[in-house]
């Protein structure tokens, strides 16, 4: 399986994206014995329109047309699922052992993501109630996706 994180925005040099490349080679490594065969961020421009309505739309096109047919769709959202490490970890199994072949997770701007591209995840996902910087949102869905890998993994990383 590969998994994509695509992302509005650009992280810049600096700890940021340090912090998320860290986290990136990290679930590479340790997924690459769970059949993973690779983990790519792949970034999209903010859109510069006036409206917010018109950024979401355009920049939701923007991260769909970088989502392969078939592929697992997950967006990031916050009125999304509050899923758990263990829950994460048993839905990236399932799929795994689905044969599903690429993992999606899409990362809207600031203002948001589009409800089409929301409607057409297979899960949609929140990471708790506060409000955080989409920057924020991609190192910590990084440290997320390497968390669930050492889970399957048997790796001690997580504790409960």
């Amino acid at each position: 399986m590969r998994v994509v994180v695509a992302a509005v925005g650009r992280l810049k040099a600096g700890p940021e994206r340090e912090l998320a490349e860290r986290y990136r080679d990290r679930a590479a490594k340790v997924g690459r014995a769970l059949g993973i065969r690779g983990i790519e961020i792949v970034e999209v421009r903010e859109s510069r329109a006036r409206e917010a309505e018109r950024r979401i739309i355009e920049e939701s096109i923007a991260l769909a047309t970088i989502i392969a047919d078939g592929a697992v769709t997950v967006a990031l959202d916050g009125g999304g699922e509050n899923l758990g490490s263990d829950a994460l970890a048993a839905r990236l199994r399932g799929w795994r052992d689905g044969a599903r072949h690429t993992l999606c997770f899409a990362i809207g701007g600031a203002d948001g993501i589009g409800e089409t591209l929301r409607g057409r995840a297979d899960l949609v996902v929140a990471f708790g109630a506060a409000t955080w910087p989409h920057q924020l949102v991609r190192i910590m869905l990084m440290e997320q996706i390497y968390r669930a890998l050492t889970i399957l993994s048997g790796h001690p990383y997580h504790r409960e």
